[in-house]
């Protein structure tokens, strides 16, 4: 087919060229959770859906609200909130520290990557109960667990990020007499920032997913032990009611995360 038959009316060739370019739809994303809210809500109105295995929506509404007026739901989320802040913190700074060492020196890359690689596989859920050997029933067995299993990860992210800094930056860096602390500030640490960040939205998940694990075992207070304690009473608006706490906390996290990438990438 000639161009001449592809031109428009106007005389201008149609642009063809835009690939793949997904956009986002503004409210799409809340009008597709609010209408299956809404099939979910008429299916156990119709009683289509038992409420005894599924409560309604609005049966959880009902249960997080008498949460939210007892006081109970602020309890266990300000525990489960603090272990998730210092586990994360510690396992973060560590990760990240062993993650520029292995990225930057030569003695510390291969003891550092067979050390990651021999460790990362294993199941940190699994380890509980040696983590409570360790350091007790307490607090101290919960920040261990979320600590190693942020560590693994962020280690990774971090040696990746300085390995994929243009090594061509560096060698003007260098061509221009910058020292090793100025080119490490200056070039490595903002070129290595965003695969940093982009496993903090991974890190940041496996500590919640962790923190449950947790709080299930030997906790009195978080929204793990909350779960876990309305599931052997089997007390299903309370179950679902914690797992929407869980839900909301993980999507907080998540633009907490977002809101950091666009104040530190904004050079970009």
């Amino acid at each position: 087919m000639s161009d001449v038959a592809l031109r428009r009316p106007d005389g201008r060739v149609p642009f063809r060229a835009g690939g793949f370019a997904p956009r986002d739809l503004p409210g799409a994303g809340a009008a597709t959770l609010i209408l299956l809210l809404a099939l979910w809500q008429a299916g156990a109105s119709a009683g289509l859906i038992p409420t005894l295995f599924l409560p309604a929506p609005l049966g959880i509404a009902r249960a997080l609200w008498d949460l939210g007026v007892s006081g109970q739901l602020w309890l266990h989320l300000g525990a489960s909130l603090r272990r998730l802040a210092i586990g994360w913190t510690l396992g973060t700074v560590a990760g990240i520290a062993a993650g520029l060492a292995i990225g930057l020196f030569s003695l510390a890359r291969a003891p550092g990557m067979a050390v990651v690689s021999a460790l990362f596989p294993i199941p940190k859920i699994a380890l509980v109960p040696l983590f409570i050997l360790w350091f007790g029933i307490g607090e101290g067995s919960k920040i261990a667990t979320l600590a190693f299993g942020v560590f693994f990860p962020t280690v990774l992210n971090t040696a990746a990020g300085v390995d994929g800094v243009p090594r061509n930056l560096i060698r003007m860096a260098q061509s221009f007499g910058l020292s090793r602390g100025a080119i490490l500030r200056k070039v490595v640490l903002p070129g290595a920032l965003p695969a940093v960040l982009s496993g903090f939205r991974i890190t940041s998940s496996i500590a919640i997913v962790l923190l449950v694990a947790a709080e299930m075992i030997g906790a009195e207070r978080g929204i793990g032990a909350f779960v876990l304690q309305a599931g052997n009473l089997y007390d299903t608006d309370n179950l679902l009611a914690g797992i929407v706490v869980l839900s909301v906390l993980g999507l907080a996290v998540a633009w907490v995360v977002g809101r950091l990438e666009r104040a530190l990438l904004g050079w970009r």
